[in-house]
């Protein structure tokens, strides 16, 4: 796993009782990722869930989001 550093770019999203984190960081190494957190509350405690993304798969994650979205909307 990644060492935490200071967020590249950081930008969250509020849905319902959940929100949701999408962080550009770097490792010391000097590798940048993509991190997509979900934290939410559960039994009175905060969960947190999160997958993270290294440069070279990004833009296949986000071709299969944008199909996934048009799924979504029926196009």
């Amino acid at each position: 796993m990644p060492e935490k550093k200071e967020a590249l770019f950081s930008k969250s999203v509020k849905s319902g009782a959940r929100t949701y984190f999408v962080d550009v960081k770097e490792t010391v190494k000097g590798d940048k990722y993509l991190s997509i957190c979900e934290s939410k509350k559960v039994d009175g405690k905060w969960e947190r869930n999160s997958v993270m993304f290294f440069g070279e798969t990004i833009p296949e994650i986000f071709q299969a989001l944008r199909e996934a979205s048009q799924v979504i909307k029926g196009t």
